[in-house]
């Protein structure tokens, strides 16, 4: 197993020095779900909720926190983030699937803004429907995939053994 890189040899926390890294193609695709009543999937669905368009309103707010990742999260680095896209899919009869994938050509991946990106629309879709639904959850917001960087490949698989890693390229 990889060492914790955001510790220094004394265990002070510290932000990775990536500037002697090559720039490559880094994506990240993450997932997670909501679990709501039929009824308020339906509604969501139907566009009937009186806040408006939920689908849109999280889809914007994912990726709106995708590009403030590194405020967020203490050792992130700030990245300018070449494209983030947010597929939203009612999974009838009880759950909405979010799924976020982003982008950059940059020194570092960009594996925690999709998991922001995740996080922070299914915490959108949570505040729009609570009036009709309190009882809804969020739940297994992980990383599908993540391209590029020394590391190559990593694609999850539910094998429980924490996915595939296939070697790096040199």
């Amino acid at each position: 197993m990889a060492e914790l890189t955001h510790f220094d040899d004394r265990g002070a926390s510290r932000m990775v020095d990536v500037s002697a890294k090559a720039s490559s193609l880094r994506t990240a695709t993450a997932s997670g779900l909501v679990r709501m009543a039929a009824e308020t999937l339906a509604l969501i669905v139907d566009r009937k909720l009186a806040k408006g368009d939920v689908l849109e309103v999280a889809r914007l707010a994912g990726i709106m926190a995708a590009k403030r990742t590194g405020e967020l999260i203490p050792l992130c680095h700030p990245l300018g983030l070449d494209g983030v896209e947010i597929d939203l899919t009612p999974r009838p009869p009880d759950a909405l699937e979010i799924v976020a994938t982003a982008r950059l050509n940059g020194r570092t991946g960009v594996e925690m803004e999709a998991m922001t990106a995740v996080s922070i629309a299914a915490l959108t879709i949570y505040d729009m429907c609570k009036a009709v639904d309190r009882g809804m959850v969020v739940e297994r917001v992980r990383l599908e995939e993540k391209t590029g960087g020394k590391r190559g490949v990593y694609r999850r698989t539910d094998a429980g053994d924490g996915g595939e890693h296939p070697p790096a390229k040199p």
